[in-house]
């Protein structure tokens, strides 16, 4: 599960850090679930972000797949809203606009915007990092408008 936090005046942004939470297919759902739990509470303990926003699920083919990552982004919505009341959700097609400005881009071109806008000197890894950061800069774009993407 990718993260990325950032600072930002809603025109400028910078990268404070990023990453991803990582567990193993030989742990089992309920030792995943549990670890990518503290890990979300863990990264809210140490960054204190004003608001947590999240790329909301698409549907896949794969329904164990699908149901897997529904859990994943169950727990970590938990694990924010237990410390927030301030969270958002964005499609993958808003976020590619809201980067490339087209809502079809590919993943290098995501790649590539994420580390223009925040003026990283590399391109972010692993992938599911560079997208939680522009799932961060989209958020970013879209404050005055927020409250149309607040969870409910």
């Amino acid at each position: 599960m990718g993260w990325g936090v950032i600072e930002t005046d809603g025109r400028s942004h910078k990268s404070r850090a990023y990453g991803a939470l990582i567990t193993t297919p030989e742990q089992t759902t309920p030792v995943r679930l549990s670890a990518l739990y503290s890990g979300v509470d863990e990264l809210i303990t140490i960054y204190k972000p004003d608001v947590i926003a999240f790329e909301e699920l698409f549907f896949s083919k794969n329904v164990t797949t699908a149901m897997n990552v529904g859990a994943a982004r169950g727990v970590a919505l938990v694990a924010a809203a237990r410390r927030s009341t301030e969270l958002y959700e964005y499609t993958p097609m808003q976020v590619k606009q809201a980067i490339t400005g087209y809502g079809k881009a590919d993943k290098p071109q995501m790649q590539w915007m994420v580390r223009v806008l925040l003026h990283l000197t590399e391109l972010p890894k692993p992938d599911d990092a560079a997208d939680a950061l522009a799932v961060a800069i989209t958020h970013a774009h879209s404050i005055k408008m927020c409250e149309e993407f607040r969870i409910k």
